[in-house]
């Protein structure tokens, strides 16, 4: 079973409905075909009972960014930022790295990885937006990714920030061609930039549980 954390949503309709905590449905996918069990996490609340429970955590994407204040730098303009979703992300990621369970984290999810361990982040990359584009990237051979992917791998691309100073511990696995950080590692923790739920890559799903769970 693999906590995966709620992400907050937006969505302009009327009350009562318009305030939620969302999963895509292509985590649904993913665990049923895989067998495997999610349990989504919402708050705090219980959070150490959680970590006892499940196996593993994983960070799907978020359209919300963290604010800089956590890595020591200003806000720019015309970027929204949120806190609450990161302090639960970051007490999560202690917590289940501190009981060396493997984590997954997926583009948004990715960088909480990296801010929450003590990385920064390239808040507006230019040219880089919510497009649905796709893009080579360049994976180490020598790491997890370089047993999911074949070297150069044509990925999926929907953010604006990614990762700048990579935390302590952890290694850039793969770049794109521009020299974006597209995934990090730590023993079994893993951040990808892309989205491999959204593309069904089911064999990425089944090396992380026989790899690390």
């Amino acid at each position: 079973m693999f906590a995966i954390m709620g992400r907050q949503e937006t969505v302009w309709e009327k009350r009562p409905f318009h305030r939620r905590i969302c999963l895509t449905e292509f985590f649904k996918e993913i665990a049923q075909e895989l067998g495997f069990l999610l349990f989504p996490v919402l708050s705090q609340t219980q959070l150490e009972t959680v970590v006892q429970l499940c196996d593993g955590l994983i960070l799907p994407g978020s359209g919300n960014h963290i604010h800089p204040a956590y890595y020591g730098e200003a806000p720019l303009a015309g970027i929204d930022y949120t806190t609450d979703e990161f302090e639960l992300d970051r007490a999560a990621l202690l917590r289940f790295a501190e009981r060396g369970k493997p984590i997954l984290g997926i583009c948004g999810g990715m960088q909480s990885i990296n801010v929450a361990f003590g990385g920064s982040l390239c808040q507006d990359i230019p040219g880089h937006d919510l497009d649905d584009e796709t893009h080579p990237i360049q994976v180490e051979k020598a790491s997890f990714l370089g047993k999911a992917c074949k070297g150069v791998e044509q990925v999926n691309s929907f953010h604006r920030q990614a990762v700048r100073e990579t935390a302590e511990g952890f290694e850039v696995t793969a770049r794109s061609g521009d020299g974006v950080v597209e995934a990090i590692e730590r023993d079994n923790i893993v951040g990808v930039q892309w989205h491999p739920e959204r593309a069904g890559d089911l064999d990425f799903f089944r090396l992380f549980l026989r790899e690390f769970s």
